[in-house]
């Protein structure tokens, strides 16, 4: 009987950290790889937790799918009506805000669209449309290239032939494209501010409401996949979206700017 007290003593001072030594597995926008946030973030998570963070950054349609079919334990991404939908269906559990920051529109310095300086995404990508400057699109069914779809739509016009080119790669790579095919393209900020030095592009559209750019972080449903690893999932969701990770979140600089800017409910 002392044996057993004696065990059951040391069950309850078990920190819930050392519940989710099993991997965790994270798919994430290509955003949060390519900014450096993760870089950033997640080691100050892994030495508190004693746990291991496996990140996918794709683009977020592919997020959600490796999410969907229990591929991931937890998912990171930016495309609101498709998380709320992914949760609608079933195949997420417990959806939080995270942070926020916004979409660019940027071009070679010179400015060969004649936009700069417009706060009217809509407008500008109308110009851009009936304009000769390329346009490079993510063409990765990511949350960039679900936003950028949507303004063409609302604009009523896309760039024809040759000046509209879907590259299906991640924002980084899209953005060194777009340099050096001197085009332009849609961009979330931190990625841009990243790359900024290497491809000399600039901002040319920016200040729309339209442009605001929301993450949130989504625990895989349990019981759709009883095999994911649901305690690390929910400890990453409790600890980036807790007033330390979102304190870590804040202090996060690129070239000495504030890149992402935290937005969940932490409480006093």
């Amino acid at each position: 009987m002392k044996k057993l007290l004696t065990l059951l003593a040391c069950a309850a001072l078990i920190s819930p950290y050392a519940l989710a030594q099993q991997t965790i597995r994270l798919s994430t926008t290509t955003s949060t790889e390519n900014s450096g946030l993760l870089a950033y973030l997640l080691p100050v998570f892994e030495a508190k937790t004693r746990t291991k963070v496996q990140v996918i950054a794709v683009g977020t349609g592919k997020a959600l799918e490796l999410a969907k079919n229990g591929d991931v334990d937890v998912t990171l991404v930016h495309a609101r009506q498709a998380e709320d939908k992914f949760v609608a269906d079933g195949h997420g559990v417990d959806r939080r805000d995270v942070m926020y920051n916004d979409f660019l529109v940027v071009c070679p310095a010179n400015d060969p669209a004649g936009i700069k300086g417009s706060k009217d995404v809509i407008g500008a990508f109308r110009q851009l449309a009936a304009g000769k400057t390329k346009f490079i699109s993510r063409g990765d069914n990511s949350g960039t290239e679900v936003m950028e779809q949507s303004y063409w739509k609302t604009a009523g016009a896309k760039p024809e032939g040759g000046r509209y080119l879907s590259a299906g790669l991640g924002m980084g790579e899209v953005l060194t494209m777009a340099a050096e095919l001197q085009a332009c393209t849609l961009t979330d900020r931190a990625t841009f501010i990243a790359y900024k030095a290497k491809t000399g592009l600039a901002i040319m559209v920016e200040g729309d409401k339209r442009m605001f750019n929301p993450y949130g972080i989504i625990v895989v449903n349990p019981a759709r996949h009883p095999g994911i690893n649901e305690k690390g999932a929910r400890l990453l969701a409790d600890w980036i979206t807790s007033a330390e990770g979102q304190r870590q979140i804040s202090q996060f600089r690129v070239d000495g700017q504030q890149v992402f800017f935290p937005s969940a409910a932490t409480g006093p």
